[in-house]
């Protein structure tokens, strides 16, 4: 292979992973600021289902993305339980899309 093209693909795969953590890291802090861990963990239910079963639910769809950031958006019962999330209407799209890309992910750390 070319050396210059495997240095190119070798950068590019380091630099995606600094992407990769650096969304899952504000990520992680918007749903703090949400007040989204109130409610939700990684890997377990609390009173709402676990961020892994939101990505399990969702897997292979896709339109995804855009039918969780939604949900995040409007809130609403039923999809899981008959508790009620309350909307983030105040979030901005790219927000949503954030946190939907990250929940889908199974909520990385990195």
């Amino acid at each position: 292979m070319n050396p210059i093209l495997l240095c190119a693909l070798a950068a590019g795969a380091l630099l995606g992973t600094g992407a990769h953590a650096a969304d899952a890291a504000a990520a992680k802090a918007l749903a703090s600021k949400s007040a989204c861990m109130a409610c939700h963990a990684v890997d377990k239910k609390l009173v709402g289902p676990a961020f892994k079963d939101v990505a399990a639910k969702h897997k292979g769809q896709a339109d995804a993305l855009e039918k969780v950031a939604a949900r995040i958006k409007s809130g609403g019962s039923g999809l899981y339980g008959p508790v009620p999330m309350p909307p983030q209407a105040n979030l901005k799209d790219d927000e949503l899309k954030l946190l939907a890309g990250w929940v889908l992910a199974g909520a990385p750390d990195q």
